[in-house]
């Protein structure tokens, strides 16, 4: 019961943040803002569904070695590393959801150089044209 509540509010708080729209070549991605370190710790974690072209984008301050993990991630992603310019450097696709009891040590980490990640669900990516070598249109972010 108690667990539920937690993920009700937390996915109420992610819908909460500003949604803005990035271009892939083949479509648009409309992705809530993730800037704080608060709203990056927490990403997409409770989540069971995501809508097509829906996700979650990451925003660091310089590009930078980023580390993503699956903890408390209840669906299989896709992540997108991202320089400033919107050169796609990394697509990890279909990031597989940890099984139950897995400890914070043994959590494996996906990483590459970005200044933006892009999370989407699984298999998105794909579908929505994005490959390492790409360019994405980034909008100016919200503060």
């Amino acid at each position: 019961m108690l667990s539920a509540l937690y993920a009700a509010l937390l996915i109420a708080q992610q819908s909460s943040l500003p949604v803005v729209t990035v271009w892939s070549p083949r479509s648009a991605m409309h992705l809530w803002v993730a800037r704080s370190e608060r709203q990056r710790e927490l990403g997409l974690m409770e989540r069971t569904h995501l809508d097509p072209a829906q996700g979650m984008i990451f925003v660091f301050r310089g590009n930078g070695e980023r580390y993503f993990w699956m903890k408390d991630t209840l669906m299989p992603l896709d992540m997108v590393f991202i320089e400033r310019s919107g050169l796609v450097r990394a697509v990890l696709s279909r990031v597989p959801v940890l099984p139950p009891g897995v400890s914070d040590s043994e959590i494996p980490l996906e990483h590459a150089r970005a200044e933006y990640v892009i999370e989407l669900g699984a298999g998105e990516a794909l579908r929505l044209g994005i490959v390492a070598g790409e360019r994405l249109t980034i909008p100016a972010l919200p503060k």
